[in-house]
C-alpha cells in the first residue's frame, strides 16, 4: 500500500473515489481496493468525506428463496410452526439424535426434522433413517430408535409440512410422503413467493385439511 504522505496528497487532489483509486494505481470501481484505502485512511486519521462516491455498495438484487437451502432452513421452520401453535421450542446446543425440543403440557417432545427435494414418479420421497455418526456418508441407513424420537417434522419440495409420530414410521429409513398426507399440518409455499408462478395469496386464510388442528386446543389433542 502507498505511504501516508502519498495517500494524504492523493485524497486532497481527488474529487471522487474512482479518481482517488486511479491516482493510487488501483482499479477504479473496485470494492476491495476502496476497502483497503478506507482502512489505511482511517488508521492515519485522514478524512474521505469530501469525495463523491462512485462505489456501488448496494446489495445484490437477486435475493430469492432457493429450495437448495431447505435443509438449512427446516429446523427454524419447524420451530416457527410449533411456536405459532403456542409451544416453546429449543434447539440442542450439543449434537443430539433430535433437532428440536418442544415443550407441551404433557411433557417435552423430541423432534427430528427432515426435508426432501427429490420427487419420484410417485411423489416426494424422504429419508427418515440416519447413518451412524462413526461411519462414512455412504454408510447404510439405519432407522431411528422410536424411544429417542417422538415426532418427525418433514418438509417436501412443495413446502408442505408434515408432523408424523415416530411410531408410525418406526423401522423405516425411506418413505413416500403422499401416503402420509393425513399428517400434513400446513404449507409454507408463501415463503417462496419470489419464485416465478408462485401464488402466495392462495395460502392466506387457508383452512387446514379435515382432521388437522386449527386451534391450539385441537393441536394439543392431535399431537398427543
Amino acid at each position: 500500500m502507498v505511504g501516508g504522505v502519498q495517500l494524504k496528497c492523493a485524497i486532497a487532489a481527488a474529487q471522487s473515489t474512482d479518481e482517488l483509486l486511479h491516482s493510487l494505481g488501483l482499479q477504479p470501481g473496485s470494492n476491495e481496493a476502496w476497502t483497503r484505502v478506507k482502512a489505511n485512511a482511517s488508521r492515519l486519521g485522514l478524512d474521505l468525506s469530501q469525495l463523491e462516491s462512485t462505489i456501488d455498495n448496494s446489495e445484490p438484487a437477486d435475493e430469492r428463496p432457493d429450495l437448495g437451502n431447505l435443509r438449512h432452513a427446516a429446523t427454524s421452520l419447524a420451530a416457527c410452526w410449533f411456536s405459532l401453535c403456542g409451544f416453546n421450542t429449543a434447539i440442542p446446543i450439543e449434537p443430539a439424535v433430535y433437532d428440536l425440543l418442544v415443550s407441551r403440557p404433557d411433557g417435552i417432545k423430541r423432534v427430528q426434522v427432515k426435508t426432501t427435494t427429490h420427487k419420484s414418479k410417485n411423489g416426494w420421497m424422504i429419508q427418515v433413517g440416519r447413518r451412524p455418526y462413526s461411519f462414512a456418508k455412504n454408510a447404510r441407513l439405519v432407522p431411528y430408535d422410536p424411544d429417542l424420537i417422538d415426532l418427525f417434522f418433514a418438509v417436501d419440495g412443495d413446502m408442505s409440512m408434515y408432523l408424523i409420530p415416530s411410531q408410525i414410521i418406526a423401522g423405516r429409513v425411506m418413505i413416500l410422503l403422499r401416503t402420509y398426507s393425513q399428517y400434513i399440518v400446513g404449507n409454507a409455499a408463501g415463503l417462496m413467493a419470489s419464485r416465478p408462478n408462485a401464488s402466495p395469496g392462495a395460502l392466506v386464510g387457508a383452512q387446514p385439511p379435515s382432521g388437522l388442528p386449527s386451534r391450539r386446543s385441537d393441536t394439543s389433542d392431535w399431537l398427543a
